[in-house]
């Protein structure tokens, strides 16, 4: 789905100027870049070409190119944007027009690192609106040969991680190297934005040979020979790899919208990088037109839901059923329970006798139930089922006895169709008793039961029936 979260969008303060030479036609090549108003995106305007045309930085203007990013609209192109993309994108930069005098984007040093100098020097302004955030809640595969690119959906603090592992194989003069960053505005720029495209030597002479580069020296990219990198050195050990997800960030902002995810990389490029921005943008379009019909929540007329209502819910059951009532629901938000603590509990005959306390994973569990109570009034309910994928942050605080009432209050992180987090607290008398983020996976409950069948021991969690 796409949704918008508090980020505002953000523009240049002032314009800015980048001046250098194009890796493949050799041409001198003038960049400026311009404010531009909210929701304009990155435009490239042809300022060489009659009528000044404009090509918007988008995934649908993507034309394949060997090697680079390349974007056309009519008879206009502007090739090898991706270092452009990933300046802008890394600094979050929403709304910029490059005005550019070549076809090609000047290759300064092989990195960002001139662009990123640019636009730190003429300074961002945020803008009146928020900027669209692009997430989906499945995983999404794009293979390619050897070259393999995945989407994971995010975690509870959401964000882009990029991953990307480099092996060109044994004996290859890359050496193999993976690198993997959150992706801020400051770890691109201390990080990723210096870090040089590379190419072997053997192909950077073919390409001289067919007129391609002549104008590029060493200096300007990583070559590798038998021994090494010729006439530069490292900027980092894993450069390489880090040049590559210096890559992906500029080609996945072609998708017009902050990214949400965990995407790992194994030897891809360009192309599948364009071919998961466009699964991405598919996915949420399938997840927008899909109807979300949740079953109706059985409350009475307070407001609450008794324990018959609870029930209808969950599949638990005495003597496993550890939420009496709910108090409050706000679907995808918030829900308040209760569990009153009884002398006949079956578990205190064992836990322990003549010093009965209620054990802490039975007070998760409660608070388990609890969520499952708000992922039932939240999600699709029908044939499904909260499989808990993890807990963490457990705090047990002070022991429950009979006669205590626990006060169960779950907090909805992140709630979406294949995925949950929660936050849950457990408190009796106002004193916070026990405290634990839980994280679900919504699953086919006839494919767990399979699994079940198999001898899968995950501990399940239904939301319906």
């Amino acid at each position: 789905m796409v949704e918008t979260r508090t980020r505002r969008q953000r523009t240049l303060a002032r314009p800015a100027v980048v001046r250098g030479v194009g890796f493949f036609h050799g041409a001198d090549v003038t960049i400026r870049f311009h404010p531009a108003g909210t929701d304009e995106g990155i435009v490239f305007e042809r300022s060489d070409l009659p009528g000044r045309p404009r090509i918007p930085a988008r995934l649908e203007a993507v034309v394949p190119s060997p090697r680079r990013t390349t974007i056309r609209r009519g008879q206009a192109s502007v090739e090898m944007i991706e270092h452009v993309m990933a300046a802008l994108a890394g600094l979050q930069v929403d709304n910029v027009v490059v005005e550019i005098d070549s076809a090609e984007c000047p290759g300064c040093d092989g990195s960002s690192r001139a662009f990123v100098e640019a636009i730190d020097a003429a300074g961002l302004v945020d803008q009146d609106a928020d900027r669209a955030v692009l997430s989906v809640d499945e995983p999404i595969c794009v293979r390619e040969g050897d070259a393999v690119l995945a989407f994971h959906p995010p975690g509870p603090s959401g964000g882009l991680t990029l991953s990307y592992h480099l092996d060109y194989g044994r004996g290859a003069p890359i050496p193999a190297q993976s690198y993997c960053a959150a992706i801020t505005p400051e770890s691109f720029r201390d990080e990723i934005a210096s870090c040089r495209t590379f190419l072997l030597e053997t192909e950077a002479q073919a390409l001289r040979a067919a007129g391609i580069g002549t104008r590029t020296t060493e200096a300007d990219v990583l070559l590798f020979g038998g021994s090494g990198v010729v006439g530069n050195t490292l900027r980092y050990a894993d450069e390489c790899a880090r040049h590559k997800v210096l890559d992906m960030v500029g080609d996945l902002a072609l998708v017009g919208a902050d990214l949400q995810g965990f995407i790992v990389a194994h030897r891809s490029g360009h192309q599948t990088n364009a071919a998961l921005g466009r699964k991405l943008i598919e996915a949420a379009a399938r997840s927008a037109q899909s109807p979300c019909v949740v079953e109706p929540i059985p409350l009475r007329e307070d407001g609450t839901i008794d324990v018959a209502g609870i029930m209808r819910l969950l599949p638990h059951r005495y003597p496993f059923l550890l939420v009496d009532r709910v108090l409050e629901l706000t679907p995808r938000q918030r829900v308040v329970g209760i569990k009153n603590v009884s002398i006949n509990e079956p578990f205190f005959a064992g836990h322990w006798p003549g010093m009965p306390i209620m054990p802490g994973v039975l007070v998760v569990e409660a608070l388990a139930q609890t969520a499952g109570v708000l992922l039932a009034s939240s999600l699709p309910r029908e044939g499904k089922l909260a499989l808990i994928a993890a807990v963490d942050a457990i705090k047990l605080r002070r022991p429950i006895i009979p006669g205590d009432q626990l006060v169960l209050e779950v907090i909805g992180d992140r709630i979406k169709n294949h995925s949950a987090v929660v936050t849950g607290r457990a408190r009796v008398c106002g004193e916070l008793a026990a405290e634990a983020r839980i994280r679900f996976a919504i699953v086919d409950a006839r494919r767990a039961a399979a699994s079940v069948g198999r001898g899968a021991s995950r501990h399940e969690q239904a939301i319906g029936a």
